[in-house]
């Protein structure tokens, strides 16, 4: 069962690899671990894909330690050294920062996002790492796109690899394509070491939650609306939609094209 799981989580992981180029011969990869079940999946399966890659590259394991009371950072140092893999534990008091900015009854998750991501950026550079490998799995990618479309009026998502604004780190996100249950099958077979966030684990109410259960929902009469929405975010028709920078019909020098391929040829001239 276990070693089932596994080879379908790695065969994900390898196609995302394979068709972002998302690790490249000579990549020394930061793998960013909270010390949920998805971190531990993605550090424990790039382990094995290290192993066996036809490429060499390397990792380390890199936990930012926001001073969170009660955060058990032991429990996540002792794991990590057991799996053999070199590690980073960096502690930066964000919490603080976070709990006096906002309003009782506020959400922490943005803020703590932005003062998080800013961190992992300096610090990737400072260690020399080429790619910042982030525990976003598939259902985490399509509750992005329908918060962006509900709540920022954007047709949004995550991909599996970003560049930031000024060029200096590259995020990856090797799970993309990783059903969220297979990764909690795999977790309770793995028993990984699950730590939840006190900080947002605390807060109810929460929009992408409201996105997780209008799923729930939804897959209740269609199995596989999570797979389809994915499925959707590869299959763009900009004719169908609104944005005018992509196509505009009004313009008589750019018809309607027929097919996909002569409107992929307007897009790139």
């Amino acid at each position: 069962m276990a070693r089932d799981i596994e080879q379908k989580l790695a065969r994900k992981v390898a196609a995302a690899i394979d068709d972002y180029q998302l690790i490249e011969h000579g990549d020394r990869v930061m793998v960013c671990m909270s010390g949920g079940k998805d971190s531990w999946a993605m550090l424990t399966l790039l382990q094995r894909a290290q192993r066996i890659a036809p490429i060499q590259f390397e990792l380390f394991a890199f936990h930012l330690d926001q001073a969170h009371p009660g955060f058990p950072t032991q429990l996540l140092r002792d794991h990590l050294e057991a799996l053999g893999v070199e590690y980073v534990i960096h502690r930066q008091d964000t919490y603080s920062v976070v709990k006096d900015k906002l309003q009782p009854g506020q959400t922490t998750c943005s803020l703590c996002s932005r003062l998080r991501r800013g961190i992992l950026y300096s610090q990737a550079v400072e260690r020399g790492a080429t790619k910042i490998a982030l525990g976003h799995h598939r259902d985490d990618i399509v509750e992005t796109l329908l918060l962006n479309i509900f709540y920022s009026g954007q047709l949004k998502a995550m991909p599996p690899k970003l560049f930031s604004d000024d060029r200096r780190n590259t995020v990856i996100r090797p799970l993309a394509y990783c059903p969220e249950e297979w990764i909690v099958e795999y977790a309770a077979i793995k028993n990984f070491p699950i730590i939840p966030c006190t900080l947002c684990s605390s807060q109810d109410q929460l929009q992408r939650d409201a996105m997780k259960r209008l799923l729930n929902d939804l897959a209740r009469q269609n199995s596989n609306v999570r797979g389809s929405a994915f499925t959707a975010l590869s299959n763009i028709i900009p004719t169908h939609l609104l944005d005018k920078r992509f196509y505009d019909p009004n313009d008589e020098d750019a018809p309607a094209p027929v097919t996909t391929e002569q409107l992929l040829d307007t897009l790139t001239v």
